[in-house]
């Protein structure tokens, strides 16, 4: 007799970082540890709950127009979603629609892999080169599409822009998906391709540089064809993807645009003293420009190590796959005072 379950679509999904319930210093899931723009906090408080008996604009219009104006492009350029999951999930089933197979990297944002198997779309990993680079030669040939990010994550290596042009250069076949969830850290930004080629979607994030975790908003800047295409897919799945409050929040967050760029410099500070202070404690890693650090102790195992801090209550993240990186902590940036702590505690335990 045939079983209900083998029509059931199965899938390994992503894991996220650990939420701890009790107080930690937490660095490990790349949240921005400032607050965001007190305007944020004026435009939540500013919306009514009258507001909320109603639906929100589907057109998500208010949000926007206002990033589309922050970049210098027109409306029709600018897709949001739920975070930059939501909008990478909406590009992953838009256009790898092929039976040619998407190329990303295997050390990579680990939900590439599961929205190619949830959507069945198929796929090939490049390996890193021992530096933890892409090999722009493993994206020559014809392809289902292209994901990768800038700079790439868990290793924070980034990729100038003539990089990633080449390449779309060479895929005038398929869609090329640049995920800049960490760009503003401190690189450049392929965003200015986006006006030069129809088939490349840049997708971003409020919830890392503009401290936003907890609202979930993304966004994509594309080709005006690209983002109907998006668009439709997004309409014909969920019409009403963010909420009145978000987007409130998400308008003041970009109008204040002081506050953005002096937060994210306090992060690149407090990275760069915190890669000297790895470095003297027998660390090494990829010279990052994100907000986290990607490291390997010379001779202490590094579950040792992640375990070690735990117990101090100091999280960071430890990747046991795929097996050459599972000697690597990826350690966020907290504060100041977070980092001096966490420098105190790592160096009891290596020494």
């Amino acid at each position: 007799m045939k079983n209900w379950k083998d029509n059931v679509r199965k899938v390994v999904p992503y894991t996220p970082g650990e939420q701890p319930k009790a107080k930690v210093i937490k660095l490990n899931t790349n949240e921005n540890p400032y607050p965001p723009s007190p305007l944020v906090g004026n435009a939540i408080s500013g919306v009514t709950l009258d507001s909320l008996r109603k639906y929100p604009d589907p057109a998500c219009d208010i949000l926007i127009s206002a990033i589309a104006k922050y970049h210098g492009f027109d409306k029709e350029n600018v897709f949001v979603g739920v975070g930059s999951d939501d909008v990478l999930a909406m590009g992953f089933l838009t256009f790898f629609n092929s039976n040619e197979p998407v190329l990303f990297p295997d050390i990579t944002y680990s939900f590439y892999d599961v929205w190619a198997e949830l959507f069945r779309i198929p796929y090939v990993v490049k390996p890193l080169d021992d530096d933890f680079k892409i090999i722009a030669s493993d994206y020559e040939g014809s392809c289902g599409g292209i994901v990768i990010p800038n700079p790439n994550a868990p290793t924070g290596v980034a990729e100038p822009v003539s990089f990633f042009e080449e390449i779309i250069k060479a895929h005038p076949e398929c869609v090329v998906i640049i995920d800049e969830a960490y760009v503003d850290f401190g690189y450049q930004s392929c965003i200015e391709l986006t006006r030069k080629y129809d088939n490349v979607l840049v997708v971003r994030t409020f919830s890392k540089s503009r401290a936003m975790a907890g609202n979930r908003i993304g966004y994509a800047v594309g080709s005006k064809e690209l983002i109907k295409y998006l668009s439709d897919c997004k309409f014909s799945f969920n019409s009403y993807t963010m909420d009145t409050i978000t987007l409130a929040a998400g308008v003041a967050s970009i109008e204040d645009d002081e506050y953005f760029k002096a937060r994210v410099q306090d992060v690149i500070a407090t990275r760069e003293w915190t890669k000297g202070q790895l470095s003297e404690l027998g660390f090494s890693f990829p010279d990052s420009k994100s907000n986290f650090i990607f490291a390997k102790h010379e001779s202490v195992d590094a579950v040792h190590i992640f375990e070690e801090l735990k117990k101090r209550g100091i999280y960071v993240r430890h990747f046991s796959k795929p097996e050459r990186i599972a000697d690597y902590l990826r350690i966020s940036i907290g504060t100041d005072e977070e980092m001096r702590t966490f420098i105190a505690e790592l160096s009891k335990i290596v020494k």
